[in-house]
């Protein structure tokens, strides 16, 4: 050893360092290296921080400390990086600010490297999520609901307050126009609590209003902001939030090893794959899948300045929305809708409910019911939904004739109403048809199985082979470069071992 051999002669040929090195020097920086305005000291030259970062987390090293020691000790960071030995802060600064907005655009490159390999399809997407904790206190939860319950409880109670005022100082606020408390801030309370103590003056009131008054004029408006900021986070997209992590809303995890369905912060990782090679992710706050697919999907068209020509997934997608999005995409929909499955394994007779609409006849021609008594149930008009993305449902409805005293009637359906009311969406009945004659088919049966062994494999592999269970950094923006550092890794591995 007294001419030592160099670090790539100890490197085994087809290690994952040797992929990753020749396929980030393949790709264009650009974007990453605006964010370099250029004087002062001179900087570690981003490609090679890059290098170090995807191959740290495809080696399951995810602290930047712990990548700090790693350039130290670690033959294949040492040969990757040069012997260079930035410090955990410099690591830090470029993981969490340098590839802000632009790890998506390289992460694309990556993703169209593999599809000219033929490695992958990006025009056949498997699409499904997981949750993933956020790196929050589970116990700084606020809840939209209860910020609600609360500012209307102070607009009652200030109402009562300005009616008791009133009743005692009725001449000083005969001029003052009548308040209207239904939307009340921070503001208008303040004003209010001072009209009313300058109406009061020194007449003798009751002891506890006078307290109500003082601890009124002191805490609500402070209140009032702090309903108004959670509010202003929440924006009508969700109902909770981390006070340690704005961005992380609480939900329901697979992990809950008290078995008590507790709520922890975290989010919804969307990720479409093909041939288990992560093609497209995204980041969501909702806890559910329905609302996320139209995002994922417009992100994935303005990275790869294309459209998928089919969609494979779960019946967590199958929505009416998600059904016409895609429709108008002319995109082909795989997807399931919730009763799919139910309907391939149970007869409709053996059902919860013995008489479901669809085991009823249905008249075309004169549009009406036939319900398990013979009775009509005709057509009464039609009812507007919108969701919470603003979309519209247009729904008809149909009732029963009469079923006041129908020995059914209490196995024909459980509503309070008199006489029995069906709803049918003919919109998304079609739909569903349009899906049902997909998933049956020959094709769509191979894609249903394809699905669950191509993208269930990269949430076992990430979660339980590479221990990744919780985010290390907080907010949105930031969770997205690690999941984006994550999934680079998990292809460059599988690219390695190809």
């Amino acid at each position: 050893m007294l001419l030592p051999p160099s670090l790539e002669e100890l490197i085994t040929p087809n290690h994952p360092v040797l992929v990753v090195d020749k396929v980030v020097d393949s790709i264009d920086l650009a974007p990453l290296l605006k964010k370099y305005k250029g004087g002062g000291c001179s900087s570690f030259h981003p490609r090679m921080l890059l290098k170090v970062l995807i191959y740290a987390y495809i080696s399951n090293i995810y602290s930047s400390r712990k990548i700090e020691s790693a350039l130290k000790e670690n033959i294949h960071f040492m040969w990757l990086s040069g012997m260079s030995k930035p410090d955990h802060n410099t690591i830090n600064r470029f993981r969490s600010e340098r590839l802000k907005d632009v790890l998506k655009t390289l992460f694309a490159q990556v993703v169209l490297l593999l599809n000219e390999e033929g490695l992958l399809n990006i025009k056949e997407l498997y699409t499904d999520g997981t949750k993933i904790e956020a790196n929050a206190n589970k116990y700084s939860f606020v809840w939209g609901k209860a910020a609600q319950k609360s500012k209307a409880r102070i607009a009652n109670q200030l109402d009562d307050i300005w009616k008791y005022a009133q009743s005692i100082a009725k001449d000083e606020l005969e001029d003052m126009e009548p308040t209207d408390f239904t939307a009340i801030d921070s503001e208008k309370v303040s004003q209010t609590i001072e009209k009313i103590n300058q109406a009061i003056g020194d007449k003798p009131i009751d002891k506890k209003v006078k307290q109500k008054i003082n601890y009124a004029k002191r805490n609500w408006p402070k209140k009032l902001d702090e309903y108004k900021n959670t509010e202003e986070i929440l924006n009508k997209e969700r109902n909770s939030y981390s006070k340690t992590d704005n961005d992380a809303t609480f939900m329901r995890m697979k992990e809950d090893h008290m078995k008590n369905g507790q709520l922890k912060p975290g989010y919804n990782v969307q990720v479409s794959s093909n041939n288990q090679f992560i093609v497209h992710y995204s980041i969501h706050p909702n806890p559910t899948d329905t609302r996320t697919l139209a995002p994922h999907l417009k992100t994935f068209e303005y990275l790869y300045h294309q459209k998928p020509n089919l969609v494979t997934a779960d019946a967590g997608y199958g929505s009416e929305e998600n059904y016409e999005l895609l429709s108008h995409q002319n995109i082909a929909a795989f997807v399931k809708f919730n009763t799919f499955d139910k309907e391939q394994k149970t007869k409709l007779g053996t059902l919860k409910q013995p008489f479901p609409k669809e085991s009823l006849h249905y008249n075309e021609k004169d549009d009406y019911y036939v319900c398990p008594m013979g009775q009509h149930m005709t057509f009464i008009g039609t009812k507007k939904d919108k969701s919470s993305t603003g979309f519209e449902q247009t729904v008809r409805l149909y009732k029963a004739q009469n079923c006041d005293g129908c020995p059914l009637k209490n196995k024909c359906y459980k509503s309070e109403s008199i006489d029995r009311i069906i709803q049918r969406n003919i919109n998304l009945e079609e739909h569903k048809t349009r899906a049902r004659n997909l998933l049956l088919s020959e094709e769509g049966v191979i894609r249903r199985k394809q699905r669950v062994v191509d993208t269930e494999p990269i949430f076992g592999n990430i979660k339980h082979n590479k221990g990744f269970k919780r985010f290390m950094l907080r907010g949105k923006h930031k969770v997205e470069i690690e999941w984006g550092l994550l999934a680079l890794a998990h292809n460059l591995k599988k690219k390695a071992a190809a």
